[in-house]
């Protein structure tokens, strides 16, 4: 996890401009570096490290003897650098996992290469002898990329559009910042003057496609067919490899544990891996919540279970809305179900860093999405409907879940790893008759769940336990973490302002006082910035005014049960 910063083509002065990549100076607190392109007086690369890997030879930007004309700013894990590098022959300089990009960029050009990469990744590629620059993001958006580009051909890009928003071009007074869409590559020309021309946009990857890179992977062979034993077995097979392949690291690794499905079998999973890579430190694996929260019972029996070294954070009401403005600004939005989810997560992570030496987390984002998780699918019309939905929200992960990991746990410097949205893993899953992933016998995840039924990674209790939004889990049944936050709302928003509400916010009006106080703080930070949310995250096929999974006639009725 690092922070990349890119300008292309400035008509102001860099040593102002460079001001703006200290925004992001977060995400890599062990050093940073500024480099000038060679003949390209307006262009230059910032770069933030968290040294993770090489701690000798990793700074950035990239390159090497070999190619004197590439300049690479990558923030990202390439899994399978070793395995691309010994299948290809490549002679390294280093042994940070992007070089990687550089050899396979000479060999086959930008669509071989990206296609290639097994990881999680978005870089900036500068090849000053082809006058090309080229932007990359990984399929699902894993690792975040902004950019700004003039008509006149002045292009920023940064991992977070705090280091965008304050930059100064001339013909334009207010830069318009976007994210860069994952699963995407753009190719633009690099003119004399430092300025550039987008030439084109590609979409390189579906999530439903199994990656290029799989013929190169050596994953024990995948059984044919749909029988419900074989795909099971071929579950087990995928998922144990995407947790081990990502082991790959200098630092120590340590694991989120809410004690709900997705947390506990990457904590199980990941565990047994690092036994079996024989790790000296025992894992830490971490819980947080208020009083009597269900998730730090749940997260203390898996710990349990499984042996490891665990740590409950505790906060109170108080403390959770204290930290709303700064979780808010390290988002970049106002969607109300992500402000609610992060202020555990901002507050756990910034625990882990002041108290323990654990930098990489491993944690279970994207479960929910690719394996029907949410409660609100219980009433898909049709598994080909459900299906159809559960692609829409992978697409859109880059805008809520994803995003959610990445800033809270970047905002205290460590690197989350989510073994649930490895290209195998998901690929295969999504490939499955859709009528195999829907809920089953009022159980979503239920395929999840059953294959690993035998294998005793995780308490019986645990691998049945029904869903709970990390943001509700967090506090008690009897007072949930949005009502405690709908009372505080109640007193910071009246009623005549929320009348004034479509006037004030036209785009993406909020409905509610909660959403009305997000969107305020939001405003406050990064004014007529709210195009970066398209749309608030909201359950499907029922008449739900709020994202909770506890306002849910199904969460009800299993309380109540």
């Amino acid at each position: 996890m690092c922070g990349i910063w890119a300008l292309f083509g400035s008509d102001d002065c860099l040593s102002v401009q460079c001001l703006s990549a200290m925004k992001i100076a977060h995400r890599g607190p062990d050093a940073f570096r500024f480099e000038n392109v060679n003949g390209y007086t307006n262009c230059c690369f910032g770069f933030h490290r968290l040294a993770v890997v090489d701690p000798l030879f990793g700074m950035q930007p990239i390159r090497v003897k070999k190619y004197p004309y590439l300049w690479l700013c990558y923030n990202g894990e390439i899994y399978n650098h070793k395995k691309m590098q010994q299948h290809f022959e490549f002679e390294y300089q280093t042994k940070v996992d992007g070089e990687i990009i550089l050899h396979l960029y000479d060999k086959g050009g930008i669509e071989q290469t990206i296609c290639m990469l097994d990881g999680v990744f978005a870089f900036v590629l500068l090849d000053t002898a082809n006058k090309k620059v080229f932007l990359g993001r990984d399929t699902y958006g894993v690792r975040p990329l902004f950019k700004a580009m003039t008509e006149d051909g002045f292009l920023a890009v940064c991992s977070e559009a705090k280091g965008l928003v304050t930059l100064k071009h001339s013909a334009t007074p207010f830069l318009k910042v976007e994210p860069f869409l994952p699963g995407h590559y753009e190719v633009l020309d690099l003119k004399p003057n430092g300025k550039v021309a987008s030439v084109e946009m590609v979409k390189y990857h579906h999530c439903r496609d199994e990656p290029l890179h799989t013929l190169y992977d050596n994953v024990e062979k995948l059984f044919p067919g749909f029988e419900i034993e074989t795909v099971k077995n071929n579950l087990r097979i995928l998922f144990n490899n995407a947790v081990k392949k990502r082991l790959m690291t200098d630092r120590r690794i340590g694991c989120l544990l809410s004690g709900g499905l997705d947390s506990s079998l990457v904590a199980a999973t990941l565990l047994k891996q690092l036994k079996e890579a024989q790790v000296q430190y025992p894992l830490q694996t971490f819980a947080i919540g208020m009083e009597d929260s269900p998730d730090l019972l749940a997260a203390r029996k898996v710990a349990d279970h499984i042996g490891s070294e665990h740590y409950e954070v505790l906060f109170n009401s108080e403390e959770g809305i204290q930290a709303l403005d700064e979780v808010i600004f390290s988002l970049e939005t106002y969607d109300i179900t992500t402000v609610r989810a992060s202020v555990g997560m901002y507050l756990i992570s910034k625990y882990i860093r002041k108290n323990t030496d654990s930098v990489v987390i491993f944690s279970g984002e994207g479960s929910d999405e690719l394996t029907q998780g949410y409660i609100y699918f219980h009433k898909a019309p049709s598994p080909e409907k459900a299906e159809e939905e559960s692609e829409r929200l992978l697409r859109e992960l880059y805008l809520f879940d994803v995003l959610r990991a990445d800033r809270t746990t970047a905002a205290h410097g460590l690197e989350l790893r989510v073994p649930f949205l490895d290209h195998r893993f998901s690929s295969y899953y999504l490939s499955l008759p859709p009528e195999m992933r829907i809920p089953k016998n009022g159980i979503e995840k239920h395929l999840l769940r059953e294959t690993f039924e035998d294998s005793n990674l995780i308490p019986k209790e645990i691998l049945w336990r029904p869903k709970e939004a990390f943001s509700d889990g967090i506090t008690s049944v009897k007072n949930s973490w949005f009502k405690i936050l709908q009372e505080y709302v109640e007193h910071q928003v009246d009623d005549a302002m929320m009348a004034n509400a479509a006037q004030k916010f036209p785009f993406n009006t909020p409905k509610t006082k909660e959403g009305y106080y997000y969107r305020q703080v939001f405003e406050r930070h990064y004014p007529g910035r709210a195009d970066w949310l398209s749309h608030y995250w909201m359950p499907k096929w029922i008449n739900a005014t709020d994202p909770s999974a506890r306002t849910l006639t199904h969460y009800k009725s299993a309380v109540k049960a």
